[in-house]
């Protein structure tokens, strides 16, 4: 017999008969292993002029090696498995069994919206909705855009160029018509098939279709104050109802910059100049006002709203007072 596959048959026996035989005089009950219930007898019944499984392991002849091989697997198998019931594994961060709930329903652990100040898109006048991811990516360049000191047109082309590249002029001379152009007329911007899906737009329509969302982002966005209009008022909608905002220059005995929000959730608000800030929080959902004193009105003020319950991203404006 060759030497390699009586080794072969020898480990293997001899690995299955050290681990499942205590004893030579004993059976072994193995009724988990795919229904055997007597190992023992049924290793010895094929051949009953062959000893018995004792000290001695039996050999087998090379097409039986197969079947030694199968056995072998399923005692292992089995052997397995009840380990692992006794022993169960551990996730890196347990150090002892925990049982976990079939669901979670403590109200701590609801999910916060990726982006709750996206539905201020149905209260702008444009021709076609915009899809959901063009237009978080349009408010996204917008509030980095929004403190901004380059004119309006160099504004809007900068906001939408990531979605057209190679394609400035003509970001150029759409940006040119959109800034003369009013909301409520869009017939001169020569998009005749606006019942369309904006995928299935032509992309200079595409281009002009986002410039004015973007242009009604960033005015919506930007609050200005004049010693002519000392108020201004905003409205922004939210996933949890209106965020109200009203500005106020106050130049009776004290000076100061005075922000009266109406807030639909509990928020913060944070008043912010050059080198000095006014934050107030409210718990609760209803009035909330900062101010900033001051001698007189500075180039540029930024007003942070943040509503953890709506967003985890805050909502930024910017107050430009002018002479």
């Amino acid at each position: 017999m060759n030497s390699d596959s009586e080794s072969l048959q020898s480990q293997c026996l001899g690995w299955l008969l050290t681990d499942n035989v205590k004893n030579t005089d004993q059976s072994l009950e193995c009724e988990e292993n795919d229904g055997v219930k007597n190992l023992h007898n049924e290793a010895t019944a094929s051949k009953s002029s062959e000893p018995k499984l004792g000290g001695t392991p039996q050999t087998f002849q090379l097409g039986e090696i197969p079947t030694v091989l199968d056995r072998f697997q399923a005692v292992l198998k089995n052997r397995l498995q009840i380990q692992a019931q006794d022993h169960p594994p551990l996730f890196p961060w347990e150090t002892q069994l925990i049982d976990y709930p079939d669901c979670v329903d403590e109200p701590s652990m609801t999910l916060v919206p990726a982006w709750g100040w996206m539905v201020q898109q149905s209260k702008l006048n444009l021709p076609r909705p915009l899809p959901e991811r063009v237009f978080q990516q349009l408010l996204e360049k917008c509030q980095s855009m929004v403190t901004s000191s380059v004119p309006l047109g160099a504004k809007l082309v900068q906001v939408v160029e990531n979605f057209f590249p190679n394609e400035s002029q003509a970001l150029n001379d759409i940006a040119g018509l959109v800034l003369r152009s009013t909301y409520r007329s869009v017939s001169t911007l020569n998009m005749p098939n606006i019942q369309s899906d904006y995928s299935d737009l032509q992309p200079r329509q595409q281009m002009a279709l986002s410039l004015l969302a973007a242009k009604q982002l960033l005015e919506n966005l930007t609050l200005p104050l004049s010693a002519a209009s000392p108020v201004v008022e905003r409205q922004w909608l939210t996933t949890v109802g209106n965020l109200n905002i009203k500005v106020e220059y106050q130049s009776v005995g004290i000076t100061k910059l005075l922000v009266q929000a109406e807030l639909p959730v509990k928020g913060t608000l944070t008043l912010r100049t050059s080198g000095t800030l006014a934050m107030a929080t409210s718990s609760t959902p209803g009035y909330l006002n900062v101010e900033l004193g001051c001698e007189q009105l500075n180039p540029t003020y930024t007003l942070e709203v943040e509503f953890p319950e709506v967003d985890e991203q805050s909502l930024l404006f910017v107050i430009n007072p002018t002479v």
